[in-house]
């Protein structure tokens, strides 16, 4: 089951869309600790986040940061 996404960004939150899926979320990289973005809460190994730094130049969404965490063998 997806867990629903932000449709308007908070503070410190940016409208974006994921590169991946194409899907449209609230990328809070540049938010403040008291509403950190959902990524702080996904477990990547550096391997894996340097893979999708390399492959990608922006934010990926929850459903898809959460796949690439639990499959790390699959493909970015």
């Amino acid at each position: 089951m997806t867990q629903p996404q932000a449709a308007t960004p908070g503070p410190g939150h940016r409208a974006a869309a994921c590169p991946r899926c194409g899907a449209a979320f609230a990328c809070g990289v540049d938010a403040d600790r008291a509403t950190p973005c959902f990524c702080v809460g996904v477990a990547l190994g550096p391997d894996r986040l340097a893979e999708l730094r390399a492959k990608w130049s922006d934010c990926l969404c929850r459903d898809c940061l959460v796949a690439l965490a639990a499959r790390p063998e699959q493909a970015a």
